[in-house]
């Protein structure tokens, strides 16, 4: 159902990731009121779910969280999760969205978040979460530092027993939540959408068909690796076993022309290299091997961390694996051609295989929001040298990955400049601040 009642902002952020959270926080800071729209239930986006940040091997929801709680109580930031925008007008200077909120099931404003609804419900359904590797309750709090710590009832997996309804002690579950349709109004917009992996990578681009669990994506590792993953401890998914060997296949999809990737997705050596000692340091008796086509270390201090790792036992090995096949214990196969060696095949068991997927927008808004896609399906930068931060629309930035491959540094400093771009034209239009 419509709202007929429209919010008035400065500004929409579309995407409550490091990027998202960043912006609304450098013009929320300068009295604007920021309206941050989130997919998901709680905003953290994909760096909340990571164990650590290269090169510094500093935390990431140390990092991640104080963001999130500072956005979620500054006076002049609303967020809206579980949110998508489903229309995006201009009216001289004025955007309208329609943005179409999707039900909890739970009461936000009666929820105190204490679990009782969770501990008491009987079914249990994946994870999404922990990217599939352990399961939750059908009615659940996203993860422990998620904001709002507000439940959510999955209704796909829901059996309607009545038990989360009885235990409430506010009375919040409703099991007849319908989506509504969200009203507002800004005089700007950005689009910090994210990223997502490469989801539909065929099976023949490694050989075989892979249903061996434990091929798993670096993303799966990073839940596996952090504290509040789904083992607690570095175990392969497939037996719960410590891995005695480990293969980290790069450019699993990027650089791949048939698949629709050809760019390189830029931040997987050094995530993999990362992981790679985050590994090494659980395990030191496991055997980590890279295999790589080039390593791309781009930025401040990158070079020095490969090299760290080289000298810290890590190998390397210049080649592109197909999986060849699955051993009797679960064992990943890899058949490859060592491009440095004497140019044999080279057959080869793993105990786990973690694929470096291709990184691709998390959300297409050419049709929505007007603004121009480029050939690899990024937003087109307009100016990439001198104001990355711009679209070719108007009133409408972007940072972070919106526009293309990145990592967190660089995806927070664009957010600063989104953040002033925004602020800049704001000041061109004049009129007074919605957050006055």
């Amino acid at each position: 159902m419509p709202s007929n009642i429209t919010e008035k902002y400065d500004v929409v952020v579309l995407g409550g990731g490091i990027a998202g959270m960043q912006s609304a926080l450098d013009l929320a800071d300068q009295e604007y009121k920021v309206a941050i729209i989130e997919k998901d239930a709680s905003i953290g986006g994909k760096m909340i779910r990571l164990d650590k940040v290269f090169p510094t091997l500093d935390c990431a929801s140390c990092i991640t969280t104080p963001k999130m709680a500072s956005a979620a109580h500054h006076k002049n930031i609303d967020i809206f999760t579980l949110c998508e925008l489903k229309n995006l007008d201009k009216d001289g200077s004025i955007f309208r969205a329609q943005v179409l909120q999707k039900p909890r099931y739970v009461d936000p404003d009666a929820c105190i978040g204490c679990r009782q609804c969770e501990y008491a419900c009987p079914v249990m359904a994946p994870d999404a979460d922990q990217r599939g590797l352990t399961a939750r309750k059908a009615i659940y709090i996203p993860f422990s530092n998620a904001i709002p710590q507000i439940a959510l009832l999955d209704e796909e997996h829901c059996v309607l027993c009545g038990k989360c309804h009885k235990i409430c002690p506010t009375n919040a579950v409703d099991y007849f939540e319908r989506e509504k349709i969200l009203q507002m109004e800004a005089k700007a917009v950005i689009i910090t959408t994210g990223y997502q992996l490469l989801e539909d990578f065929p099976a023949r681009a490694y050989g075989a068909p892979s249903e061996n669990p434990n091929v798993i994506d670096a993303l799966q590792l990073e839940r596996i690796l952090a504290p509040t993953g789904p083992y607690m401890e570095v175990l392969r998914p497939g037996d719960g076993k410590e891995p005695e060997s480990v293969a980290f296949l790069q450019c699993a999809g990027s650089r791949d022309e048939t698949l629709g990737v050809p760019y390189c997705s830029r931040v997987c050596c050094m995530y993999a290299i990362k992981n790679a000692l985050l590994v090494q340091q659980e395990l030191p008796e496991t055997r980590i091997t890279i295999f790589y086509i080039d390593i791309r270390a781009f930025g401040k201090n990158y070079e020095q961390f490969f090299q760290n790792a080289k000298e810290k036992g890590i190998r390397f090995v210049k080649a592109k694996p197909i999986i060849y096949g699955k051993g009797d214990n679960g064992q990943v196969v890899l058949r490859y051609e060592h491009q440095e060696g004497n140019g044999n095949n080279i057959i080869e068991e793993f105990d786990m295989a973690v694929l470096s997927l291709g990184i691709v927008p998390a959300w297409n808004p050419g049709k929505i929001t007007g603004v121009s896609i480029d050939e690899d399906e990024f937003i087109k930068m307009p100016c990439p040298k001198t104001s990355p931060a711009l679209t070719d629309r108007e009133g409408i930035f972007m940072a972070g990955i919106a526009s293309g491959p990145k990592d967190i540094v660089d995806s927070i400093i664009e957010s600063g400049s989104a953040a002033m771009e925004a602020s800049n034209y704001l000041k061109s239009l004049g009129g007074e601040k919605a957050a006055a």
